[in-house]
């Protein structure tokens, strides 16, 4: 693909932070992308989790425009109906208590920091308690969110970060009661590690952290930015094995395209931790997103996202384990429901990545070895059929 004028106007004026590939594209629509040539292109990534309910979905579309045309901005000084209602609805689909709403995914990991070193200082009074966080975990890129961030790579050039993180292997309880002490205030994880290679977290390690915060009043915190909103078959990934946590953070399909995240507190915590000033948001919450965030929730009831979900992923991972047995270079796959990740040897997953946009098919990368594939929860098998005959045609070129 060769650089176009609009890429070459792009680097001229974008701060290069993101390799990006050598398209651009115009518009959208289902579970397809057309670029600015008319190119379709089969969406395996939906933004990177973020097109949950496919593209132009009529609803939600129209529920933003109305929206639009009465307020979009009030700031959080006053109430407005769309964020009443869309934290209602968050509420019950957590079975947790309180909301705020954030920007992005990244902003609402700051906030769950926040509450859980307030919590750990109102009971008492010092300010040098620790977070246990996991190795290969990612959860954003602000400065307290790089410091719960287990990768190394990613953090060493913005040194000195938020002091008092401790960091231990995930799956692993021996690890995390080796970094725990009278000081830890909270345990961090993502219950299905993404950037990190499409890790899903054992339920027993879950429910016997549960046990262990429970018994030492240590807050744990869900990252479900990218596994929670029915991409695993479940609202949060984490109710599969029935584990509530003290503090969730989420984001991208949670508004299904628009700015917004979010973190959620249960009782205890909401009533123990960040109080007026102590937090605060311009644009969070605002009517314009929560009108969406809303519209979202109502669209998984009505069409039954998640049960879709866990029947259509049952064909997806068929596929891929067919997949996987056709070629040497691909050693194995693991994920939940339409969270799936491919482990490849010999080849940069980038190799892969470039192939199968050229062919007409959108795919991403995890780690340093893991090809990662997010469709739209809506998919059908037709096009998960269609997903892996461009892919194979891919892989057969690299044989």
């Amino acid at each position: 693909m060769a650089m176009t004028d609009d890429m070459a106007r792009a680097e001229n004026v974008l701060l290069h932070t993101y390799n990006r590939f050598p398209v651009v594209f115009d518009r959208a629509d289902g579970v397809y992308i057309y670029d600015t040539d008319g190119k379709k292109y089969l969406d395996f990534a939906s933004g990177i989790g973020v097109f949950a309910l496919g593209y132009n979905h009529p609803g939600y579309n129209e529920a933003i425009k109305a929206q639009l045309d009465k307020i979009i901005h009030t700031s959080n000084l006053y109430y407005n109906v769309p964020a009443i209602e869309a934290a209602q609805k968050l509420v019950y689909a957590s079975g947790m208590d309180k909301v705020f709403f954030t920007n992005s995914g990244t902003e609402a990991v700051e906030g769950a920091i926040k509450a859980a070193r307030k919590y750990a200082y109102l009971k008492d009074g010092r300010t040098d308690h620790e977070i246990i966080a996991m190795n290969h975990s990612f959860h954003g890129r602000s400065y307290g969110a790089l410091s719960v961030t287990g990768n190394p790579k990613y953090q060493e050039a913005f040194k000195p970060l938020i002091g008092n993180i401790r960091f231990a292997d995930f799956n692993d309880l021996d690890s995390v009661k080796a970094q725990m002490n009278e000081k830890t205030c909270a345990i961090i994880l993502e219950p299905v590690q993404g950037e990190g290679g499409i890790y899903p977290a054992d339920g027993t390690f879950l429910k016997e952290l549960r046990a262990i915060c429970d018994e030492k009043d240590i807050l744990l915190i869900f990252d479900e930015i990218q596994c929670g909103m029915g991409r695993t078959g479940y609202m949060f990934a984490s109710q599969k094995y029935g584990v509530v946590p003290d503090i969730m953070t989420c984001a991208k399909a949670l508004g299904c395209g628009v700015p917004v995240g979010a973190f959620i507190l249960n009782k205890k915590t909401a009533n123990a931790s960040l109080t007026a000033g102590d937090h605060g948001t311009t644009y969070g919450g605002n009517p314009l997103v929560c009108a969406a965030v809303s519209k979202v929730f109502d669209i998984f009831e009505e069409e039954h996202i998640t049960e879709h979900v866990k029947e259509i992923s049952v064909y997806f991972t068929e596929k891929l384990e067919e997949i996987v047995s056709k070629y040497d270079f691909l050693t194995g796959r693991r994920g939940e429901g339409l969270m799936q990740g491919l482990v490849i040897k010999d080849y940069a997953p980038s190799v892969v990545v470039s192939k199968a946009l050229e062919a007409g098919l959108i795919i991403i990368s995890a780690g340093t070895d893991v090809l990662r594939l997010l469709p739209p929860l809506v998919i059908q098998k037709e096009h998960i059929d269609e997903f892996a005959q461009k892919f194979c045609a891919v892989l057969d070129t690299i044989k």
